[in-house]
């Protein structure tokens, strides 16, 4: 199994719109909708992040443990070794992160479902602060062919986490807090354009 993960993501104004798409084109479901929590560690000199490194532990039906490194642009789309593996428990496997001295510095949730179209994996990701879709898999210029049949705009990809994208909304309207949870985010209006990105798929 490689251990590179190669994705971009895009933000969608309209999310049944676009997976009705997925789906016309051939899009087979691989996983239903389902929610995810993930927390995100480093060590205390935040040197993890500094680097742009992710350590990181997440729920969903299974439990994951990954690691994955800063990462490089190929063709516009990052590209990174990923090393993911299954734990047995959630708890279980915090406290061993905690034992090591890493410590949790933000925490995150959001519901994800998944379809394999052309030897690539895409996903729809509904987060407190809006929609988006990832799409994985190489080579990175199949990324692109598929985004293009799909009715997204390439010049409004997405290269930054989501972690990345909170920290950008959190300055732009000056809020506190490392929890990016739908209680935490509750009643606020939030626009595409306090994140720093656009709609990729307005012209579909």
């Amino acid at each position: 199994m490689s251990d590179l993960e190669t994705e971009v993501k895009f933000n969608l104004s309209n999310p049944q719109a676009y997976l009705s798409r997925v789906i016309a084109l051939g899009g087979k479901m691989v996983q239903p909708r389902m929610h995810e929590r993930n927390i995100r560690f480093d060590l205390a000199d935040h040197s993890l992040s500094a680097a742009g490194r992710v350590l990181r532990l997440r729920q969903d039906a299974e439990v994951h443990l990954t690691y994955k490194d800063s990462g490089r642009l190929v063709d516009g789309v990052l590209t990174r070794r990923e090393i993911e593996f299954k734990a047995d428990d959630f708890e279980t496997a915090k406290r061993f992160l905690e034992a090591l001295d890493y410590q949790q510095y933000a925490s995150y949730e959001k519901y994800r479902q998944s379809y394999e179209l052309a030897d690539l994996l895409i996903t729809l990701d509904e987060l407190p602060y809006g929609t988006f879709t990832e799409i994985e898999g190489e080579p990175a210029s199949m990324i692109q062919v598929l985004a293009g049949k799909l009715g997204l705009d390439w010049s409004k990809r997405i290269n930054m986490s989501y972690l990345v994208l909170f920290e950008i909304m959190k300055k732009n309207l000056g809020l506190e807090g490392s929890a990016l949870t739908f209680e935490a985010l509750a009643g606020l209006q939030i626009t595409p354009q306090n994140l720093g990105v656009s709609p990729a798929d307005t012209e579909a």
